[in-house]
C-alpha cells in the first residue's frame, strides 16, 4: 500500500472558499502533487468533544459552522461522499489502543474540513471527521495519532486542520504587519517539528515563546498533534507552506513522516 504521510494545513478563513488566495492555491497543487487517497479521515479543530468521536455518515453534510460572512459563502457545499467503514476502522483503531471512541452516524464536515479539501479534491473524495478533546494536552492527541498510524498504510490520508498560531482577539482584517509574538511563535514550531522533538512539542505550552497569545485556547494546535503522532515515533515535519493572513493568522503546513 501507498504511505500517506499525514498533514497538518493551517485552514484560516472560510472566506478561502471563495477566494482561495496564496494558502488556497498551495492547497490545490499539494492536491494535485500527492498520491490519491482512497479516503480521508478530518481532525478538525471545529470539532470538539469530550472523548474521540468519528462522524460515520455516507453522505456528510457542509456544516457552515461561522457567522456573519458574505451570504454566497452560506450557499457553498461540498457534496463528497463518506467514508463510514474508514470512520469505523479508526474507532477500532483507538479502541484497541485503550482510548474509547464514540461514532456519530450523522456528523458532517465543518469548515475547518471542507474548505481545504474543496481545493485539494474539487471533484470530491470520501471523508470521515474525527474530533478533538480541547480539555486533552497534546501527549493525548499524539496517543490518539499513535494509534490511527495503521491508516497511513491504507490509503487514507490523515489530515489535521486548524492554525499554527490562533488568536482572533488579536487578528488584524485589515491584514498589516505580521506581530513578532506570532512569528516567533510560528518559528519556534517549525523547528521543533522539523527537530522532531517529542519533548519540545508536547510541552509546547511551557517550552514555546508567545504560546499562551498564540493559542488563547488550545483547539487549533491540538490536531497537530493526531498528525505529528499518525506518522509513528521519531516522526519529523517538513513545513510545506508558510505565511500570515490578517495580520497575525498563520497559514503554515506540515507534512509528518
Amino acid at each position: 500500500m501507498t504511505l500517506l504521510a499525514p498533514l497538518f494545513l493551517s485552514h484560516g478563513s472560510p472566506m478561502l472558499a471563495l477566494d482561495a488566495g496564496e494558502s488556497g492555491r498551495f492547497w490545490q497543487r499539494l492536491g494535485a502533487e500527492m498520491p490519491q487517497p482512497d479516503a480521508v479521515l478530518c481532525v478538525s479543530a471545529h470539532w470538539n468533544t469530550e472523548a474521540p468521536t468519528v462522524g460515520a455518515t455516507e453522505r456528510p453534510a457542509t456544516i457552515h459552522d461561522f457567522y456573519g460572512f458574505p451570504e454566497p459563502l452560506y450557499r457553498i457545499a461540498y457534496p463528497t461522499p463518506g467514508a463510514p467503514a474508514v470512520a469505523h476502522r479508526a474507532a477500532a483503531l483507538l479502541e484497541d489502543a485503550g482510548v474509547p471512541c464514540l461514532v456519530d452516524p450523522e456528523r458532517g464536515l465543518d469548515h475547518g474540513a471542507w474548505v481545504p479539501l474543496k481545493s485539494m479534491y474539487r471533484s470530491g473524495i470520501p471523508a470521515a471527521s474525527l474530533s478533538v478533546q480541547p480539555r486533552r494536552d497534546a501527549a493525548w492527541h499524539c496517543r490518539v495519532g499513535r494509534a490511527l498510524a495503521p491508516l497511513i498504510h491504507e490509503n487514507v490520508l490523515v489530515l489535521a486542520t486548524g492554525g499554527a498560531v490562533h488568536n482572533l482577539r488579536e487578528m488584524d482584517r485589515d491584514g498589516g504587519e505580521t506581530p513578532l509574538w506570532a512569528s516567533a511563535f510560528d518559528e519556534w514550531l517549525a523547528a521543533a517539528v522539523a527537530s522532531g522533538s517529542e519533548a519540545d512539542l508536547l510541552d509546547w505550552q511551557r517550552r514555546a515563546p508567545e504560546s499562551r497569545r498564540a493559542h488563547p485556547s488550545p483547539e487549533h494546535l491540538l490536531p497537530l498533534f493526531v498528525a505529528y503522532g499518525a506518522a509513528g515515533p521519531g516522526a519529523r515535519g517538513t513545513r510545506l507552506h508558510a505565511g500570515f493572513t490578517l495580520g497575525s493568522m498563520s497559514m503554515a503546513a506540515y507534512r509528518f513522516a
